[in-house]
């Protein structure tokens, strides 16, 4: 398990036990955070857009075309950042223990 530290859209911070191997979206899903993941990891709704932590940005895999896409999409509703990314393309494994992630506002 990898443990994430998550803080809420109010500010709350908690630690989440992702399983390696899973997208974090899955994990923050189903912790019962306000991310949704409508489309299951398809990046098609932003739903599950996330503010990395600045100290883990370049630990994660660059976004691709389509994530990238997509958060430019859903810049108009809510606000994006450097770190803006979409969770469902943040693949848990060992190496991100300790990962720190803030929920976004919801689309």
């Amino acid at each position: 398990m990898v443990a994430v530290t998550v803080t809420s859209e109010a500010g709350a911070v908690s630690t989440v036990e992702a399983e390696e191997g899973t997208q974090l979206m899955e994990t923050l899903r189903d912790e019962g955070t306000s991310v949704q993941g409508t489309c299951g990891g398809m990046m098609s709704c932003g739903t599950c857009h996330v503010y990395v932590d600045p100290a883990w940005a370049d630990k994660l895999p660059p976004k691709s075309e389509d994530e990238a896409a997509m958060l430019e999409a859903i810049g108009d509703l809510v606000p994006l950042r450097p770190t803006s990314r979409l969770s469902c393309q943040i693949g848990m494994h060992a190496a991100l223990q300790g990962l720190a992630v803030e929920i976004a506002p919801p689309v």
